[in-house]
């Protein structure tokens, strides 16, 4: 949805493996604060009429999409994935009518394949939740298309593209992010989830990761693609029971092993992305030694020593952070990443933690404090092998295997 919309594959029940790999289902909600008892179902659904009906959303035609798009051309491709191509379109303003390249204002037109009715749910679910929520760290969908065989979605154009492209790709184009850009969308993307999981009708957002944060042109987080969100638990309920559906290294163990979804099922996944915003490695990566393609497992060792903390931070970002507070995020992410779910702080706890060291790091960067020996990034514990981080600390508890078979 902005430079480069960074789109992964939707798999039908199962994990692929494979760092783009997902796993499977729908609609999305929940409380930050979840309890813990028997299963829930969900209230019963809002018919497509009913969602379309009601969002506040503007209803295309296919021939507006195209002509905003100039005929999807292919020069105009921002993303391609599983459910079909992402195109830059423009339009006007103010009556949303399609305009000529340059002028008006620029929007992202998701094109779903004309095939498969998983993609038709994830269409409607998008409308389902976007339609209906506004908030500075959500993306904003501004309209839809349903004609004929046709499903689009339009969303605001987001200049800088995702986080994914920013931590993981190497070029010109994508510059390492500094130390206060990565807090900086941390923390709006703690912002949005917080926000979901404490509106009116709780919503798991339940596919958090790099590729869905998208970043406007000052670098704030918002999130998008909601096609696997699910309303949350209700009464005295403390889940709801789904198929597994997500992304391979970012989904909570519980969840893999029993189809139990929370919203302390997002708090892991924000977990997993705050390491990967600390290291700039990937979750799954298989091109890594043995040892560290998971980087949960290889990294959570390290994140309260003081001297191996160095081996899991970005070593781009030397120099841009204290130790200290490097060490608080890593305990953040820690916690978020705890194997029992009780145990992890709800998103207002983790908006609230941010919140403090950004503040902090405001107030120093105003009135730089006076250091003595060695307090930032740095140094040279980071030279050292990074598979040490298990070799200390002896064998680390590998994630719960869902119950489904694995497929490619």
């Amino acid at each position: 949805m902005g430079i480069c919309w960074s789109i992964q594959i939707k798999a039908e029940s199962a994990f692929s493996t494979g760092d783009d790999s997902k796993i499977a289902e729908r609609n999305g909600n929940s409380n930050s604060s979840s309890k813990v008892s028997s299963g829930s179902q969900s209230h019963t659904p809002r018919s497509e009429g009913e969602i379309l009906q009601s969002s506040n959303l503007k209803s295309f035609t296919f021939s507006e999409l195209k002509n905003a798009t100039r005929n999807f051309r292919p020069d105009s491709v921002l993303g391609e994935g599983g459910f079909g191509s992402v195109f830059k379109g423009w339009v006007d303003e103010h009556s949303l009518a399609a305009s000529k390249p340059g002028t008006g204002i620029v929007i992202a037109v998701k094109r779903l394949n004309q095939e498969g009715f998983q993609g038709h749910k994830e269409w409607l679910a998008e409308i389902n939740y976007l339609g209906q929520l506004r908030h500075p760290n959500l993306v904003r969908l501004i309209g839809y298309c349903l004609e004929d065989d046709h499903r689009l979605l339009a969303y605001e154009f987001m200049p800088k593209g995702s986080m994914e492209n920013h931590l993981f790709r190497r070029g010109s184009y994508f510059q390492p992010l500094s130390w206060r850009l990565r807090m900086k969308v941390a923390l709006g993307a703690a912002k949005g989830l917080a926000f979901l999981h404490n509106a009116e009708t709780m919503v798991i957002y339940r596919d958090f990761k790099t590729s869905n944060i998208l970043l406007d042109s000052n670098f704030n987080a918002k999130l998008s693609d909601f096609g696997l969100a699910r309303d949350g638990p209700t009464g005295d309920k403390s889940h709801v029971s789904t198929r597994v559906m997500g992304t391979y290294g970012y989904a909570a163990p519980e969840y893999l092993s029993t189809g139990h979804l929370t919203a302390k099922s997002d708090v892991y996944s924000f977990g997993v992305v705050l390491l990967e915003i600390l290291s700039g490695k990937k979750a799954i990566d298989k091109n890594r030694p043995t040892g560290e393609h998971n980087l949960v497992e290889w990294a959570k060792p390290c994140l309260t020593n003081k001297r191996r903390i160095f081996r899991v931070l970005d070593p781009r970002l030397e120099g841009q952070y204290s130790l200290g507070r490097a060490l608080k995020v890593a305990s953040l992410a820690l916690q978020c990443l705890s194997m029992e779910p009780k145990l992890r702080p709800n998103m207002d706890e983790v908006v609230s933690t941010l919140q403090d060291l950004q503040d902090t790091d405001k107030r120093d960067r105003r009135d730089p404090p006076v250091h003595r020996g060695v307090a930032a990034g740095g140094g040279g514990s980071s030279a050292k092998k990074a598979s040490s981080c298990r070799q200390e600390v002896g064998p680390v508890v590998a994630y719960p295997r869902p119950s489904a078979s694995l497929r490619v």
